[in-house]
């Protein structure tokens, strides 16, 4: 079993973990402790906040950074830490780094020789010097692997629908909501406030991701999506894009040698 920290507690960092548990690799995920990740049912993020969360039959468990240790690692859950990401690297001395947190802004760290193998997911990324190896997560070729250059910029638009899908924070402040994902809302809904602002829904549809209540925020950050009316897109579990970017992950996982 190769030892893998996940860098990112999103639908696609928790997509590579429960991929590599599954596959009998041993994972850990790291994030902020108080992570806004708004499709939180097709992620471990709630973990940070409850001790523990399942997402398809695989359960992830908060792990208090006092008593994170090379004997953190586990076959029967997978733990979290909000530790930060260089000293849970040297903590817990993974074989294999993946920077899975997908940030849009700025340029991704290097983690290029920190250990056996790391890959960077998402733009930004350039394999053989940021990173040993970089998987491309856009819509139209996720998965597709970089030994060598730099991915992609991510393209405007999700699944092929445009950006109006996805609510940001207009400023920075504390999010709070009523409404659960998997809810109904119409445009022009109420959704939420951060701080004194109100944050109105942009079409029909359903809720496929909400921050959760009671965090602060930093402007701009992604708070809601909306799947618009009409059509059947995965709301819980893990969809077809975390999927095929997880499935190359595991891939070059395996290359290394035991």
């Amino acid at each position: 079993m190769r030892r893998v920290l996940v860098l990112g507690i999103g639908d696609i960092g928790s997509a590579v973990a429960h991929r590599l548990f599954r596959a009998g690799e041993l994972a850990v995920i790291q994030d902020d402790p108080r992570p806004v990740t708004s499709r939180r049912r097709m992620a471990f993020a709630d973990a940070m906040f409850d001790g523990e969360t399942q997402l398809t039959g695989v359960i992830a468990r908060l792990v208090s950074p006092t008593k994170l240790s090379p004997s953190t690692w586990s076959v029967r859950f997978i733990p979290v830490t909000a530790m930060a990401p260089a000293s849970a690297i040297e903590k817990l001395k993974p074989d294999v780094i993946v920077d899975a947190r997908m940030k849009k802004r700025g340029r991704p760290e290097r983690f290029h020789r920190l250990a056996r193998l790391t890959i960077g997911l998402g733009p930004g990324f350039v394999a053989g010097e940021t990173v040993d190896v970089a998987v491309e997560t856009d819509w139209d070729n996720p998965g597709r692997i970089f030994r060598a250059g730099a991915t992609p910029a991510l393209p405007r638009g999700a699944n092929g629908h445009g950006r109006e899908r996805l609510l940001y924070a207009p400023g920075a402040g504390m999010f709070t909501t009523r409404w659960d994902i998997g809810d109904t809302v119409n445009r022009g809904d109420p959704i939420a406030k951060i701080g004194r602002r109100t944050v109105t829904a942009p079409i029909s549809g359903r809720l496929r991701g909400l921050a959760r209540s009671g965090l602060p925020v930093a402007a701009g950050a992604e708070i809601a999506e909306i799947v618009p009316a009409g059509l059947a897109e995965k709301i819980v579990g893990i969809a077809e894009r975390p999927r095929r970017i997880a499935d190359s992950v595991l891939t070059l996982v395996r290359e290394l040698r035991r």
